[in-house]
């Protein structure tokens, strides 16, 4: 058995150590170098390191040096002074924060609402004084945290005006009303409030079901409402189509008497032109309305008929004018 010096081991173990060594302080200088940026929050990056750094579009770099504010970069490659300049990344794009409200109404129901708030860093240029970026850098340790509990305010005083219905119907209203009041103290700090939605109102659920019933009685009840006037319009129209019916029936049968009563005048015209006397006319027609009568009852299948007691006292009438109709034509 034979056995190697010890520093042939520890030469071999060095040759292959320090080219690991030196290819990680290799990589340390490129990335000190390059830089990035580290730390995001929200709209701001914490720094960038390195010598070199590019800031990204729709992004500014706020240049701090040594601690105190010297300018803002835009988009670009940039040169930082190791150890003097720092360098921190504010994004300008626009942010979607959701935020979670309890809130109690007007008739005491408490509800839970989701608001969908979007808002960006101020970039436009003031002609004096300092700019949104600048405010929303320096001016809160948390803009997020404190927009919040300033709509958290302005939700809650807005709910306890209303009723329950009413904060379903002015829902846009309410949003509207928040959005303009946050806006205002949240520009103070360098931020834009692009808009303001209320996207969900969640009830407990004994009033969610209380108001399913609610909605279910008043849909019975117009139902109801609605098959009653069906069926009164039904009725007005069926008594309007019979009224006219009767009306048309009334017509006729005065047309029908009037004229009847034109064809008895025409007819008693005819008698009293034949040279008998009024009486006898008169008789003569009493006597042709009855045949005319006997012979409907004869049509109808009349098994009886009623006579007047007088009836008697035309017949002989009627002989004596068949007999004189006749002798006149034996004449002529």
């Amino acid at each position: 058995m034979s056995f190697y010096p010890l520093g042939e081991y520890l030469g071999a173990i060095l040759s292959l150590f320090v080219p690991i060594v030196i290819l990680f302080v290799f990589l340390k200088v490129i990335g000190g170098i390059l830089g990035g940026a580290t730390g995001q929050h929200g709209t701001v990056s914490d720094t960038y390191q390195g010598w070199f750094y590019v800031i990204q579009q729709q992004h500014v770099g706020v240049i701090e040096r040594l601690g105190k504010f010297h300018q803002v970069v835009g988009p670009g490659f940039h040169v930082r002074v190791p150890f003097i300049d720092r360098v921190r990344d504010v994004s300008l794009m626009t942010e979607d924060e959701h935020i979670t409200f309890d809130a109690k109404t007007e008739d005491n129901v408490t509800i839970e609402l989701d608001v969908s708030v979007q808002y960006h860093v101020d970039y436009s240029q003031p002609a004096e004084g300092p700019s949104g970026i600048y405010k929303s850098l320096y001016t809160l340790t948390d803009p997020v945290a404190q927009m919040k509990d300033y709509f958290a305010d302005a939700l809650r005083s807005q709910i306890p005006s209303r009723k329950l219905d009413e904060v379903f119907t002015e829902k846009d209203a309410i949003a509207t009303a928040i959005d303009e009041v946050v806006s205002e103290k949240m520009r103070e700090y360098g931020y834009v409030i692009v808009t303001t939605l209320i996207t969900s109102i969640k009830l407990p659920a004994d009033v969610q079901q209380s108001m399913n019933r609610i909605i279910a009685s008043k849909n019975d009840l117009e139902s109801a409402k609605n098959e009653a006037e069906a069926e009164r319009q039904k009725t007005v129209i069926a008594a309007q189509a019979k009224a006219e019916a009767m009306e048309a029936e009334g017509r006729g049968i005065a047309n029908q008497r009037v004229a009847i009563a034109q064809g008895i005048r025409d007819s008693i015209d005819v008698i009293q032109g034949s040279e008998l006397s009024s009486d006898e006319a008169n008789r003569l027609f009493e006597y042709t309305q009855h045949i005319g009568m006997m012979e409907e009852f004869a049509r109808a299948g009349a098994s009886t008929v009623v006579l007047p007691s007088e009836f008697s006292q035309s017949a002989p009438v009627l002989r004596d004018l068949l007999v004189s109709e006749a002798a006149k034509k034996a004449e002529e």
